[in-house]
């Protein structure tokens, strides 16, 4: 089963802020949960996107504002896992900048708010945008083919358990002379048979790598695995060929097994593990090829509608509620049809545990598929929403000025000038850091006329550098590939535009989510 919605999915969480929570990484078949907000701003006042905050007396930074640190906990990767193939931005050439003595000057299009301080309040821990993979690994990374990493889950080591002691006892009693060995056979089926899953797993990854989209990893869980790829496949033919790679090679893999099976004695070990691993990959075709998110056949479900209608999201919603309502059959008509014999059981008229058994599996099948339906939908709304998403409406105003530069001096400027942010530059006009907001509310009122600015300031890096022309995932890309708590956003020619904070750009993000499509 591939994770449709792990397509493009761009990630503004803070895994150590609770007011400032993006939307989490793609389960199989879907996407996290995306917070919402109290209101959203509506189309008339996207350029005003800006986070706005009670007015603090001039000079004096609004409390609340976090502390400073990078973002992830894998340093070396950098950025929100979105960015495994990173897509950020680093093209600006370096210009000299205005003076220290005024403000960068206030592009056109850029609404001014002269009312606003420097600092806004109630920011939290500003920070970039974090990759799943950085919050989560995903596992015991088993090995990278065609360089995508293949992770197993905890819940592998518990479903192998399972499968050693259910098939183990089957196995004895076929063949009893084995005795305790049966359950080493067994063993090695829970193993074999997850090959296979990673062979269907695999075919999704292959066909994404031909399309170019890039493929974050690949994950062996609990029930089956998950290709979580990047990007949303651009038509639904190929929508459709992406979705249908992995059943297709589960179906080959059966009749390979089968062939097998053929040349031995169906009662002698090899007999008996063939047979198995023909049976669990004909389960694991014709249960993807359900029609509902987030299974693979409501992937091509998705594609179908799509072609039809002209519409992704139509395809998306269509497969979505098809996926609801094949989890409610999972979870009433699965138990019904092993209780009545009719997958080959015999009938059972009395509640035993096989029965309970059959009912924990189905509502475990039925919360898989109706949360991966729902995570599909949000999915699909974010990839809606992300246009809005814009650097140049979310960028604050910042003044330019020198690193001995006291700092009630710099927020005078700044506060004077209605800006709220501020830019560390060299005698030649040229940005070499930033303030950070947050150094700055910890430095006392009666202290900031001896404190230099430069003392506050992060070096800028070049990712830390962003166009004012990017826009959705391409603006999150760009500050995922370098978490930083903000940004110098430049225009094309290199001219200061102004400073970005990415707890601006997480706090829109989660407003564009909470905004029904």
């Amino acid at each position: 089963m591939d994770v449709s919605g792990g397509r493009g999915q761009p990630r503004p969480g803070n895994d150590e802020s609770a007011e400032h929570t993006g939307p989490e990484a793609p389960a199989p078949g879907g996407t996290g949960d995306a917070p919402t907000a109290p209101s959203a701003p509506t189309p008339a006042d996207a350029k005003d996107a800006r986070p706005e905050g009670p007015t603090p007396d001039a000079g004096a930074p609004a409390p609340g504002s976090g502390t400073p640190q990078d973002t992830g906990a894998a340093p070396d990767h950098g950025a929100p896992d979105h960015a495994a193939p990173a897509h950020g931005r680093d093209r600006v050439p370096e210009h000299p900048e205005p003076p220290a003595d005024r403000p960068a000057r206030a592009p056109a299009g850029r609404p001014e708010h002269p009312d606003h301080p420097f600092a806004h309040s109630g920011s939290g821990k500003g920070q970039a945008p974090q990759r799943p993979e950085e919050r989560r690994r995903g596992g015991l990374l088993m090995g990278r083919p065609f360089g995508v990493p293949v992770y197993v889950a905890p819940s592998w080591f518990l479903v192998a358990i399972l499968i050693t002691w259910v098939f183990g006892g089957q196995i004895d009693r076929v063949l009893p002379e084995l005795g305790a060995a049966s359950y080493l056979v067994s063993l090695f089926f829970a193993v074999a048979f997850y090959a296979s899953v990673l062979v269907h797993e695999l075919a999704h990854t292959l066909a994404a790598l031909r399309f170019k989209l890039p493929v974050r990893r690949i994950q062996l869980q609990f029930f089956g695995g998950v290709s979580e790829i990047e990007k949303e496949a651009e038509t639904p033919g190929r929508e459709f060929v992406l979705a249908f790679v992995g059943p297709l090679l589960s179906l080959v893999l059966a009749g390979l097994f089968y062939l097998g099976l053929l040349a031995v004695d169906p009662s002698s070990v090899p007999g008996v593990l063939l047979a198995g691993l023909m049976v669990s990959n004909l389960i694991v075709a014709a249960f993807n090829l359900l029609p509902g998110l987030p299974l693979d056949g409501g992937r091509m479900l998705r594609a179908v509608v799509w072609a039809i209608t002209g519409k992704p999201m139509t395809g998306t919603v269509a497969a979505a509620w098809v996926g609801r309502a094949l989890a409610v059959c999972v979870l009433i008509g699965l138990p019904l049809l092993t209780q009545s014999g009719a997958l080959g059981s015999d009938a059972v008229d009395n509640v035993g545990m096989d029965t309970v058994l059959d009912a924990l599996l189905a509502a475990i099948l039925a919360a898989i598929i109706w949360t991966g339906a729902g995570n599909s939908l949000r999915m699909a709304r974010l990839r809606e929403h992300l246009p809005e998403l814009r650097a140049r409406t979310l960028t604050r105003r910042a003044v330019p000025v020198e690193s001995d530069t006291p700092l009630s001096e710099a927020l005078r400027r700044a506060n004077a000038a209605g800006a709220r942010a501020l830019v560390v530059v060299d005698a030649d006009g040229v940005p070499v850091s930033l303030v950070r907001e947050a150094a700055i509310v910890g430095v006392p009122e009666h202290r900031r006329p001896w404190v230099p600015v430069g003392t506050l300031a992060q070096d800028i890096t070049d990712g830390m550098r962003v166009s004012a022309e990017l826009a959705g995932e391409e603006l999150l890309d760009a500050l995922r590939a370098t978490p930083a708590t903000e940004y110098l956003v430049v225009e094309e020619t290199g001219e200061i535009y102004g400073v970005l904070s990415a707890a601006d750009v997480e706090r829109a993000f989660v407003k564009a989510m909470a905004r029904p499509s």
